[in-house]
């Protein structure tokens, strides 16, 4: 009995004890909790690439909004509608009455009409030297003005639009032929006192009546233009 007892006891001491239950998983679970999310390592080299590439790219914006912004002041914006040109139209008319051979009109239409050119155009390409004005009426129509003392058919017609005569219209006292495309462009036509006048544009007839008045003015403010007549031919 005893050697029997003996041999249960040494039985007891080399049987390994069973493990408890859950103890490996647990050890698992411990070690991936103890290791957390893997954070990537950038270089010190390639860190260093990458900061130098961000402050080239600012740089050249640097560099490139200094090219530019000189530019951009030497070209300032358009002007407002409300800007108005400062042009004298009896200045350049005294100015061009040498080479005219006659005084142009300079029409005294106060602040009503706004002049924004005034020119003598040497008639290079048609053979008739004109004075022309622009005009913006009080209603923001246009009418441009041009006189001349070497009117033709063919160049009143090119004036008009090739718009045939409609009417007359009495302005300043004087009848003025009207001329009228029916698409809203019309003109009126005047020679008086050696010159023909022509004043074209799709304002109302009433901002051309007002023009072509003051128009009348100034030529009969002037001295009248005499056409020198043609030599006789030789028998």
């Amino acid at each position: 009995m005893g050697d029997y007892r003996g041999v249960n006891d040494m039985q007891e001491k080399t049987s390994p004890s069973p493990e408890p239950a859950g103890s490996e998983g647990n050890g698992g679970s411990g070690a991936a909790a103890g290791n957390g999310p893997v954070k990537p390592v950038i270089p010190a080299a390639a860190a260093k690439r990458a900061n130098a590439s961000v402050i080239g790219m600012i740089i050249a914006l640097v560099v490139s909004i200094a090219a530019f912004l000189p530019i951009i002041l030497m070209n300032p914006l358009p002007r407002s509608d409300g800007y108005r040109p400062n042009i004298d139209v009896a200045a350049v008319s005294r100015n061009a009455t040498d080479v005219a051979g006659f005084t142009p009109v300079a029409p005294d239409t106060g602040d009503s009409f706004r002049p924004n050119y005034a020119r003598w155009e040497a008639g290079t390409g048609n053979g008739v030297p004109t004075w022309e004005v622009g005009y913006l009426t009080p209603k923001e129509s246009f009418i441009g003005l041009v006189q001349t003392r070497n009117a033709n058919p063919t160049w009143l017609l090119q004036q008009t639009r090739n718009a045939p005569v409609t009417g007359s219209r009495n302005a300043g006292g004087q009848e003025w032929e009207l001329r009228d495309t029916g698409k809203g462009e019309k003109s009126l036509v005047l020679d008086y006192r050696g010159t023909t006048v022509v004043l074209s544009g799709e304002a109302q007839l009433d901002e051309f009546a007002a023009l072509a008045d003051a128009v009348v003015k100034s030529l009969e403010s002037n001295p009248a233009v005499t056409v020198s007549p043609s030599p006789a031919a030789a028998p």
